[in-house]
């Protein structure tokens, strides 16, 4: 079983940032800000020892601490977010960094986060803060050179001398066909058998073109609330939001109105998916809140922790050759602090979730 965790690169500065969300700002930002909501919220979550960690200023010793605990306890590697519209990018110096400090000991691949980028933290999905669009065969071929220095990293994963390449909503390429040719073409020319594409099954449409794809990997827990759970679950879970969206409405309250039971994910993210012809990456986590980005708007999937998500790596692991013959499985996330999802030590829980994924991967 190789875990990699998925990674966020939003803990610099960068221009549009504090253009769209003021001065100074990073993940942090929201960290910091975030209230409880409740009696025993866990809010605000805090990083062992005060490590607010910066990518840009000290991102190569950031990388090397992260390699370090991640190999320590079993964790294969990082699947980072890597954020390209037509040629700008937005957040790609955590990874340029990891690329010219050839001695950090990691594994990693990169996940085309293929998002328009708008204000919906504050529920503004129509503000567009950057268009996602996917141009012709200059384009494509532009990114591909970009990304071909990492490529030929040997830390970067391959799948039979392809490499991984994940795109989150491959759905929304028209021109998929056309895209992923070039890029078969121009990793050929490059010493490469091609590239191994692996699209997202999220909580939107799914991927159905599958002779363009090499295999699926689930972004929990979106998918399985979309698209696994009982209808009385989801039937469940939108009447009691609808009460608790009302209430605030009427009363004029702010009391969390989404929350889920993340055990209800763990009894389903773990099966096979009977209607998938190529593999599929499963993947889990550890927990959920993304309040400090949402507020009372937020989602808190309720009853995480560390005895219920070692039960869950271990349900993964035992029903893993259903999936894929590759070993891989996801975990959202390693630094998804926002949303209250990772698995790096935090002054509650301290290194727990990591001490269990090394409990679970010791005897590979």
């Amino acid at each position: 079983m190789k875990i990699l965790g998925l990674y966020l690169p939003q803990y610099h500065e960068i221009e549009e940032n504090n253009k769209w969300w003021g001065e100074g700002y990073t993940e942090w930002e929201a960290v910091r800000s975030a209230k409880a909501l409740y009696e025993g919220h866990y809010q605000p979550r805090k990083p062992l020892d005060n490590n607010y960690y910066d990518l840009l200023n000290d991102g190569a010793n950031t990388w090397k601490w992260q390699a370090k605990i991640a190999k320590e306890n079993g964790v294969y590697g990082f699947c980072i977010y890597h954020y390209w519209f037509l040629g700008k990018q937005l957040l790609h110096r955590p990874m340029e960094i990891l690329l010219e400090n050839k001695d950090i000991d990691t594994n990693y691949c990169i996940c085309w986060a293929n998002e328009t980028w708008t204000k919906t933290w504050y529920g503004l999905e129509s503000e567009v803060l950057m268009e996602q669009e996917y141009g012709e065969d200059k384009q494509w071929r532009e990114h591909f050179n970009y990304l071909l220095p990492f490529f030929k990293d040997k830390r970067y994963i391959k799948v039979d001398n392809k490499p991984m390449i994940n795109i989150y909503r491959s759905y929304d390429i028209e021109k998929l066909n056309n895209m992923i040719s070039v890029w078969n073409e121009m990793a050929i020319s490059s010493g490469f058998s091609g590239v191994f594409i692996i699209s997202g099954n999220t909580n939107g449409k799914l991927e159905t073109r599958e002779n363009l794809i090499d295999a699926y990997y689930n972004f929990e827990p979106g998918f399985s609330l979309k698209h696994r759970v009982t209808p009385f679950q989801t039937v469940k879970y939108n009447f009691l939001t609808w009460i608790r969206q009302n209430y605030n409405i009427i009363f004029k309250k702010e009391i969390l109105e989404r929350t889920f039971d993340i055990r209800d994910i763990y009894k389903v993210n773990w099966k096979k998916l009977k209607y998938k012809n190529k593999p599929v990456i499963p993947c889990t986590l550890p927990m959920w809140d993304n309040t400090p980005r949402r507020k009372h708007k937020g989602f808190e999937y309720i009853n995480a922790s560390p005895k219920e998500f070692h039960k869950n790596l271990i349900q993964i692991k035992t029903n893993l050759h259903l999936h894929n013959e590759y070993g891989f499985v996801y975990v959202n996330a390693w630094n998804e602090w926002g949303e209250g999802a990772y698995l790096e030590p935090d002054e509650y829980y301290k290194d727990e979730y990591l001490k269990i994924i090394k409990s679970v991967t010791k005897d590979l």
